[in-house]
């Protein structure tokens, strides 16, 4: 049996509160033109965080629709 870990909210973190990583930007803004939406400038990498699961969670490619 495979434990997932535990998962720590963004909010939490320690580095929350850096810019958001390149990656994550990059990943978002693909979330967001595939939900018609725009990005807010500097975010933090926990907003950044947050917003993906948000979009990821609307996402009908990612939902298998």
């Amino acid at each position: 049996m495979s434990e997932r870990p535990v998962e720590k909210d963004p909010e939490d973190w320690a580095t929350g509160d850096e810019p958001m990583t390149g990656p994550q930007e990059s990943y978002l803004r693909t979330l967001a033109r595939e939900a018609g939406e725009d990005v807010p400038e500097n975010l933090s990498k926990a907003q950044a965080s947050e917003l993906i699961d948000e979009l990821q969670g609307r996402s009908k490619r990612l939902q298998g629709g």
